[in-house]
């Protein structure tokens, strides 16, 4: 699909949500998978926003990029937000405890890289790129 580029906002949240969608329909997706996709995506693109962007004092936008292809969706976002990858980011807390027990942050990432086939990012000159992707077969 065509490429969308969004204000780093967190009301570009349901156009996000509406794209990956779309993206989900075009592959014939089936309702569970598309939910942990889309849920994957709003996780990154929250993140983005509110870590990358305004706790930052920084404005930017978030491109959103869709592909099919013959057996994966490749859902890309691109910010020019500061670093951060989350493929670092060690999630070890016991699930098991009440959460006032739990170090508070990171659960999100967590259940967003847990829930796709494949989480990759990268960074190059100013530009964060994650990549999520989901098998069709």
């Amino acid at each position: 699909m065509e490429p969308i580029n969004l204000p780093g906002k967190l009301e570009s949240l349901s156009e996000i949500g509406k794209y990956v969608m779309n993206v989900a329909k075009q592959a014939s997706l089936d309702k569970k998978l598309a939910y942990k996709l889309r849920l994957a995506v709003d996780e990154m693109a929250t993140n983005i926003i509110t870590h990358g962007y305004e706790e930052s004092g920084l404005e930017g936008n978030i491109q959103v990029e869709g592909n099919v292809e013959t057996d994966r969706i490749v859902i890309t976002l691109k910010d020019t937000g500061i670093p951060y990858d989350p493929t670092q980011r060690i999630f070890d807390q016991d699930l098991s405890l009440p959460l006032q027990e739990r170090t508070e942050g990171g659960l999100g990432v967590f259940l967003a890289i847990d829930g796709v086939d494949q989480f990759l990012y990268e960074r190059q000159e100013n530009i964060n790129r994650n990549t999520i992707i989901v098998k069709l077969t």
